[in-house]
């Protein structure tokens, strides 16, 4: 069981799909992740929903009930889209992954150990070489990558309890890093860990960002299907036309009457989850 840490949780969450989303500026965010990392206890997980995501949630229950045990921030221009529909008002800011965690770690001016999971080896390797330029006070730890038995997972976890770690970032893709993490990652293992997707790949260098107008605008997934548009296409050509068809019937129909799980409760500061 995940026990979230004393530290209050921010107030502010705007629901998408009927999870909890914080509404949250940056320098709120940065400071809030930094007070976390900074308990002597506890453990909080957190994660980052985007349009994607959304839909992986309205079929898959595991993944909805992990999502409902996390701090969860808004990724990308379509939950934005979905919170001004359905809440009548959009998120202050766009915290998506690949921003938000280099920001953290230059926001941390504390130094941290911090363990890395998941991608290729060559992947996981360079991320932990560009990490460490970009952050050199703090010590990053390549635990493992990908390429693991997410079930008989007892090694990988021996690593983590004996690297004692601060904070855990996982690169294993959704759903499957959040319903791993959910299922297996303790206090023991880090204080804070956040489900990071593709990070590894851009901080490696493996996958360019696109050019900084286009991320301004929150188009930086135009760009990525036109680098990969054999792997990419079913999520943004299908996955945008099915995302706002949950956005227009959870405004006019309410939710479905049994969505990929039942609608979690937010995590409360201090309990059991």
């Amino acid at each position: 069981m995940t026990m979230q840490p004393s530290l209050s949780l921010p107030e502010a969450r705007l629901p998408v799909f009927g999870v909890p989303v914080y509404d949250l500026t940056w320098r709120d965010a940065l400071s809030y992740v930094n007070e976390l990392t900074a308990q002597s206890f506890g453990q909080t997980h957190v994660a980052f929903l985007n349009a994607n995501n959304a839909n992986l949630m309205m079929s898959d229950s595991d993944y909805r009930a992990a999502l409902g045990r996390t701090i969860l921030l808004p990724d990308g221009i379509g939950v934005d889209l979905a919170s001004h529909v359905l809440n009548g008002e959009r998120f202050v800011a766009n915290l998506n992954g690949t921003d938000f965690i280099p920001a953290m770690l230059s926001y941390m001016d504390t130094p941290r150990r911090i363990g890395l999971v998941g991608g290729r080896p060559e992947v996981l390797a360079e991320a932990a070489v560009n990490f460490r330029r970009h952050a050199p006070w703090h010590e990053f730890i390549a635990i493992s990558d990908g390429f693991f038995d997410k079930v008989n997972c007892a090694a990988v976890l021996d690593d983590l309890k004996a690297a004692r770690l601060d904070i855990l970032l996982v690169a294993l893709g959704t759903p499957l890093q959040e319903v791993w993490i959910d299922r297996n990652i303790r206090p023991e293992h880090a204080r804070l860990v956040v489900g990071v997707g593709a990070l590894f790949d851009f901080i490696s260098g493996q996958v360019p960002r696109a050019p900084p107008w286009m991320r301004r605008l929150r188009c930086e997934w135009v760009y990525r299907l036109w680098l990969e548009p054999r792997r990419l296409w079913y999520r943004y050509v299908v996955g945008i036309p099915v995302f706002l068809g949950h956005v227009v019937r959870y405004k006019f129909l309410g939710p479905p009457r049994h969505p990929g799980g039942k609608d979690p409760a937010p995590p409360s500061a201090g309990a059991a989850e």
